[in-house]
């Protein structure tokens, strides 16, 4: 699990953890101290993911807050998680009709 440092505006800042799966078997959480007035896109920016990971596309990927899907220029709060979503493989309903199928 990595970590950012990011210094905030007299100290006032707030420490959120970013995370992804990037692709099929691997997570990876970092955690991030950011000013108070920090937005989700800004979190994800600042974490390093996106440098990290090229699969990382956040203007086509859904961005949310404890899984929930937000808005980039959602605030933040202390102790919040940040997600970054990959794109679904397949529509669930069609996966569990393949699934019934198969039994």
């Amino acid at each position: 699990m990595g970590h950012a440092r990011v210094a905030g505006s007299g100290g006032a800042t707030i420490r959120v953890a970013v995370s992804c799966s990037p692709r099929a078997g691997l997570a990876v959480e970092v955690q991030v101290d950011l000013p108070r007035d920090a937005t989700l896109l800004e979190a994800i920016r600042r974490s390093g993911l996106l440098e990290r990971f090229a699969e990382i596309d956040v203007s086509t990927q859904a961005l949310g807050v404890w899984g929930r899907v937000s808005a980039p220029d959602t605030r933040l709060h202390e102790g919040d998680r940040v997600e970054i979503y990959r794109p679904l493989a397949m529509d669930p309903k069609e996966a569990r009709r393949l699934r019934a199928r198969k039994r």
